[in-house]
């Protein structure tokens, strides 16, 4: 376990320690760096473009219901013994294995007003002039949206899966036999027993909701308008373009702090609602 360890340490733990006191400083790479006290934390909460960007980032949270519903609908459909099936479950999680800048390139490509979707849509008689995706503030957020969609589905559809296939099969058989239909013992069994699926899928889900990056920064860049920007990449702007460390390490902390609290509120819900089989 060493080498993962130490290269945790050095890319992961160490910058998390070392922002929490730069937050504090007005760091300079090429003059002296300055104490600020609260400063930078008294900025951030004056600053417009942080509150648009972290309420950016908490209505990314939205791609949660529906991606964790697409993700159980999709894991009952190939968790049956149908022809071709594991085919069908490799296609679903190629995305997910896939690095997501590639994706966000591709999506930007069959997005452009010029791109397949347009094409496809105008084809259908759908639109009759193309739709600007993400050069328009009304669609840019919705479609960055989709394509995070697009590509959980895969991942969060396997975990699904082996909740699906650690349902011992006798409670099926004996709500047939009692003459329950199968959509009845869906919502009666099937989904009551993936409750700890739910909490947990949902749970990791808003953590990357919230901290969601590399899709914003290969395809919208925060625009148009900043519609698109998110706390995470508005905290790189100002760190690694307007070389404001210790404001950048301030809004990360603030940032951190709504995801813990969204994080706990999830964490606590679940625990009411019984996290276990039998609970």
């Amino acid at each position: 376990m060493a080498p993962a360890l130490i290269l945790l340490l050095v890319f992961v733990f160490y910058p998390i320690a070392y922002s929490i006191p730069l937050a504090f400083f007005n760091y300079s790479v090429i003059d002296d760096t300055t104490f600020a006290g609260w400063d930078n934390f008294s900025r951030a909460i004056h600053d417009s473009d942080f509150w648009k960007s972290l309420f950016n980032s908490i209505l990314f949270v939205l791609v949660v219901p529906p991606l964790q519903l697409f993700a159980i609908v999709v894991a009952v459909i190939v968790n049956r013994k149908i022809p071709g099936i594991t085919f069908i479950k490799v296609l679903m999680y190629i995305p997910v294995v896939t690095s997501m800048i590639a994706v966000s390139i591709i999506w930007s490509f069959l997005l452009d007003q010029h791109g397949a979707v347009n094409q496809i849509l105008e084809n259908l008689h759908l639109i009759k002039n193309p739709v600007y995706f993400l050069n328009n503030v009304k669609t840019a957020l919705l479609s960055l949206m989709f394509v995070t969609i697009w590509q959980g589905i895969g991942y969060y559809m396997m975990l699904y899966l082996g909740g699906l296939q650690s349902i011992p099969t006798d409670l099926d058989e004996a709500a047939s036999i009692d003459g329950a239909s199968k959509v009845t013992a869906f919502f009666k069994i099937t989904l009551p027993m993936l409750k700890p699926y739910i909490w947990f899928c949902s749970l990791i889900s808003i953590i990357s909701a919230v901290g969601v990056f590399d899709i914003v920064f290969a395809m919208t860049s925060g625009g148009p308008d900043k519609s698109t920007l998110v706390v995470n990449y508005y905290t790189y702007q100002v760190a690694f373009l307007d070389f404001e460390f210790g404001y950048a390490s301030a809004v990360g902390l603030l940032a951190s702090v709504v995801t813990t609290t969204l994080s706990i509120f999830i964490f606590m819900y679940g625990r009411k609602g019984g996290m276990g089989f039998y609970e």
